[in-house]
């Protein structure tokens, strides 16, 4: 075993970069072992440095990230502050001074992961982060390296555990949203502002992420269509419950049937109880991939919080310290597949739409020719009336999604239609 240290530059010492630094810690015997030679944490960088950090010598801590990365001996930057800036000059600043680098920002990946991965190609340098998609799940490694002799056609997944609690106290309590999520919030799995759980703007980036890696194309958080799930009522839980179906917020990426173009969304549906996405429960995440010769996987675990996240991040670590030892580099960006990401228009869906209408004769008909007259089939129709009211509950047949949409508009404009209750799509099946 090599005795001269592997330096490791911190940025980042909340809740992950913590847990990171107490693993490295106590673990540091372990870790050198698996590695080949001692890991040092040779400095942290944070904004509030008068903040009492358990276990990180006080030492180490500086308010100056650029003058760390830059300082030349660091074999080894973990970012764990997130956002865009500072974080993505203090990447490309650490590849220009010798470092590999090992994050956990889904977002700054999903924005701008082509210019970080030339920008470690260009130094010679590792990116890696595990970290940045469902926490201690592994999804990166397996997608980049177990199934790299293999072509990846769909991942479906649940990667956001917040909306997940969300939903699955919905479902099992009938409780309403705005209930579910002051639970949430009480509990610790809800932020201050939910916003980039519930309107999906975290899965979105993580299904940029993932997108890329499985059909080995450039995917970026725009490509994404998204959609939140603050619209969910208990009465959608209720139709759901009499298809058969729970309501889960999915990231979604496919590759096209004809296999020249691929999709990335994200959007609450309804999937079968008999789909293993539907069992999963509280804050948990799970992925679902379906491969030419591995046929369908699935990974499960705890997507968030300190402990598991920095379990990503330490994996990506001894990684990346072996390939210092070995003098070379792991995985790069893999895009040669060049294919379009085509728009949430052309994505071939199921809906499920509840109309509220007039309970006359007729109705169903004129509902039917609407349908038919955008080429959209239908699969089931249920009808309840009282009172001279009336729900009408139309399950279509797979059908692209703008064929979908156009429907819903014109029916909308039906005199015998009061109003369009709710509508999502269906997915699993």
């Amino acid at each position: 075993m090599r005795t001269r240290p592997l330096k490791v530059a911190l940025l980042g010492c909340g809740v992950v970069g913590s847990e990171v630094a107490r693993i490295m810690t106590t673990h540091a015997a372990d870790l050198a072992a698996r590695i080949g030679a001692p890991v040092e944490l040779a400095g942290v960088a944070v904004r509030r440095p008068a903040k009492v950090r358990d276990g990180v010598d006080p030492a180490l801590i500086t308010t100056d990230a650029t003058a760390l990365v830059k300082r030349g001996d660091i074999d080894v930057v973990v970012e764990v502050i997130g956002g865009i800036e500072p974080a993505r000059t203090l990447i490309t600043t650490a590849f220009a001074h010798g470092a590999s680098v090992v994050s956990a920002n889904k977002a700054l990946l999903a924005r701008d992961g082509a210019a970080l991965h030339a920008a470690a190609e260009e130094h010679g340098r590792d990116l890696y982060y595990e970290a940045a998609v469902a926490g201690a799940i592994p999804l990166i490694r397996p997608l980049r390296e177990s199934l790299a002799g293999d072509k990846v056609n769909r991942v479906l997944g649940i990667v956001n555990g917040t909306t997940n609690f969300i939903l699955d106290k919905m479902d099992s309590t009938g409780a309403g949203y705005q209930e579910a999520l002051d639970e949430a919030t009480a509990l610790g799995y809800a932020e201050a502002d939910p916003t980039a759980d519930v309107e999906g703007f975290d899965a979105a980036a993580k299904a940029a992420i993932l997108a890329g890696i499985a059909f080995h194309t450039r995917v970026r958080l725009d490509d994404v269509y998204r959609e939140g799930m603050t619209e969910v009522t208990a009465a959608d839980f209720a139709s759901a419950k009499r298809m058969g179906c729970t309501i889960k917020l999915l990231a979604i990426c496919e590759r096209a049937a004809d296999g020249g173009s691929v999709t990335a969304r994200v959007h609450p549906a309804m999937i079968p109880l008999s789909h293993p996405l539907a069992s999963v429960r509280g804050a948990y995440n799970a992925v679902f991939i379906e491969a030419d010769a591995a046929g369908q996987l699935m990974f499960y675990g705890p997507g968030a919080g300190g402990s598991p996240t920095a379990s990503a991040v330490l994996g990506d670590l001894v990684a990346v310290c072996r390939n210092k030892l070995g003098e070379a580099t792991g995985p790069g960006e893999s895009a040669y597949t060049r294919l379009p990401v085509s728009s949430m228009g052309e994505v071939v869906t199921r809906y499920h739409i509840s109309l509220d209408v007039a309970d006359k004769p007729g109705v169903l008909a004129q509902v039917a020719t609407v349908f038919a007259e955008h080429g959209v089939s239908i699969d089931t129709v249920r009808q309840q009336g009282k009172d001279g009211e009336a729900s009408l509950v139309v399950v279509t047949h797979r059908a692209p999604d703008a064929a979908l949409g156009g429907t819903v508009e014109a029916l909308r404009r039906l005199d015998t239609v009061r109003g369009v209750a709710s509508i999502m799509r269906v997915e699993g099946e």
